[in-house]
């Protein structure tokens, strides 16, 4: 299958970090023109130096739950580059006070942590999807990527905000490909991604030791994944580049996993 995505224009949210740099990387190289936005300096001027050499490449240093940034971000993109073909929504994550430890419950959760990662997660991807979905429905076409979790698909313990918010990404990317499809046409098609578990700088904590072994929340993740390992964080980018491409042309409204067989096993 050939998946020809030259020329095409990308906005990757949070595409400086680590899932939206590999994200945003795998694009570059094939041709297509992507816009980073990222929240901090040291992290747009990171992404600079890593993806500026390997093609045509726009740094923009902007605020996902701030409209009035998202909306001069898209006139810089309209400008440089005349259309949006592709969002990415990536900018996310989780925070220790909303992730419980071992011994607290849900009563010991830091409310205003809750909020941070309910708003980042949620509003920041739905704020996106507006701003950037708007150039698309003029157009008349577009692809729209969001990112879901595990913790959207069952109850996965300790992380309270990240899956209520996660679980609201998801019915939002159905009911924004539904207005899209019906109201501005078939070809703005808008999906999700659900990761499964890949070991990162913001779940390294829980998920190993400080020795590098695995801790006792990996093992149960293994034993819950068939393929009994964690996935590599290039493994989400063939996805990625499937959904952009016309190939994907009939699919709109999925919440796609991509997790080693995690979310179809019952563990039995």
């Amino acid at each position: 299958m050939n998946i020809d995505m030259k020329e095409k224009v990308a906005v990757i949210t949070g595409g400086a970090g680590v899932l939206g740099g590999s994200i945003s990387k795998s694009l570059i190289v094939e041709g297509v023109k992507v816009a980073v936005i990222t929240r901090s300096e040291e992290s747009l001027n990171k992404a600079t130096r890593e993806l500026s050499s390997l093609g045509e490449f726009l740094g923009i240093q902007s605020d996902v739950l701030n409209i009035e940034s998202l909306k001069t971000a898209r006139a810089e993109i309209l400008q440089k580059w005349g259309k949006i073909d592709i969002l990415v929504n990536v900018a996310g994550g989780n925070m220790p006070g909303a992730t419980l430890e071992k011994e607290q419950t849900i009563f010991d959760m830091k409310i205003d942590d809750f909020d941070k990662v309910t708003n980042l997660n949620l509003n920041g991807t739905i704020y996106s999807c507006l701003i950037f979905g708007e150039a698309m429905s003029k157009q008349k076409e577009g692809c729209i990527i969001n990112i879901s979790s595990m913790a959207s698909i069952s109850a996965i313990t300790r992380v309270p905000g990240y899956s209520v918010a996660k679980s609201g990404v998801d019915i939002f990317t159905k009911w924004l490909a539904m207005e899209m499809a019906m109201k501005f046409g078939e070809k703005i098609r808008v999906n999700a991604i659900a990761p499964g578990f890949f070991i990162g700088k913001q779940n390294e904590r829980v998920l190993l030791n400080e020795d590098g072994t695995y801790t006792d929340r990996s093992l149960k993740i293994l034993a819950h994944t068939p393929m009994g390992r964690f996935g590599d964080i290039n493994e989400l980018n063939g996805l990625i580049h499937f959904l952009c491409s016309e190939q994907a042309g009939f699919i709109t409204g999925s919440i796609i996993p991509v997790d080693g067989g995690f979310s179809s096993f019952s563990g039995i």
